[in-house]
């Protein structure tokens, strides 16, 4: 087989597989259901069509037997008058209908006959459309039943995917919040054991380094005091002095 060829067929696989999945089986069935239907309205207007025609041919033939009866009258009005070579033409024109009326009514009966095969077809038709419809609506039934049935367990299957990824998510979650408590134990115990200060983090220090720093600021808020003290203490006894005047 040659490359072409085999191209050919994959694409006819690929098509029939892509109107198969893209078919709805309800759709088709009320599609044929529906042609059915127009078949069956042909077929009944073809009995009427006949029913018709027969009737015509009827009532010409009735027409063509009431001219036979008159022309037998006048015939007979006409021997009595004593006017032979009209009633001989009457009864000729009599002849001539009655051959009409003899065609009418192997017409007539053709029809008839046509009439009745067609009532016939349209009673078997009509019986397996009824079937037909009752499968169709049974099919179409279980067919909407099992694409729900698709529906739900496609919906389960991704329920169940995406609740085990959020189970893989909330174990890396706990995971991650148990190293960083663990991690944060271990920097609070370093602290306390003044490990960090050794490593010289900034902000940390040891106990002794504290209570001397705590020592030195205390120092020197003293000497801050006692500064400010002087200086107030110096500008009163200008103030005073200003007041009082100089000495005489």
């Amino acid at each position: 087989m040659g490359f072409f060829s085999r191209l050919s067929n994959f694409l006819h696989m690929q098509a029939n597989a892509a109107l198969d999945k893209a078919e709805d089986p309800g759709q088709v069935m009320d599609y044929s259901y529906t042609r059915q239907l127009e078949q069956l309205q042909q077929l009944r207007r073809a009995i009427t069509d006949v029913a018709t025609n027969k009737k015509r041919l009827e009532l010409q033939q009735s027409q063509s037997l009431t001219k036979v009866n008159t022309l037998n009258e006048q015939a007979c009005q006409a021997l009595k008058a004593q006017r032979e070579d009209l009633a001989y033409m009457a009864l000729q024109k009599k002849e001539t209908i009655l051959e009409h009326v003899n065609s009418y009514e192997q017409q007539v009966a053709q029809l008839q006959a046509q009439e009745e095969n067609l009532i016939s077809m349209e009673r078997q038709l009509s019986a397996r459309i009824e079937a037909f419809r009752t499968q169709k609506e049974m099919v179409k039934a279980q067919y909407s039943a099992a694409q729900a049935q698709v529906k739900i367990n496609e919906t389960l299957t991704s329920l169940s995917h995406e609740t085990s990824e959020m189970g893989l998510a909330m174990q890396r979650a706990q995971d991650k919040v148990l190293t960083m408590q663990a991690h944060a134990n271990a920097m609070e115990t370093l602290i306390e054991q003044g490990t960090l200060s050794e490593q010289g983090l900034p902000g940390t220090s040891d106990p002794l380094d504290r209570e001397l720093q705590h020592i030195a600021a205390q120092q020197n808020i003293e000497a801050q005091l006692q500064a400010l003290k002087q200086q107030l203490h110096a500008g009163n006894s200008w103030e005073q002095k200003q007041i009082e005047g100089p000495a005489t």
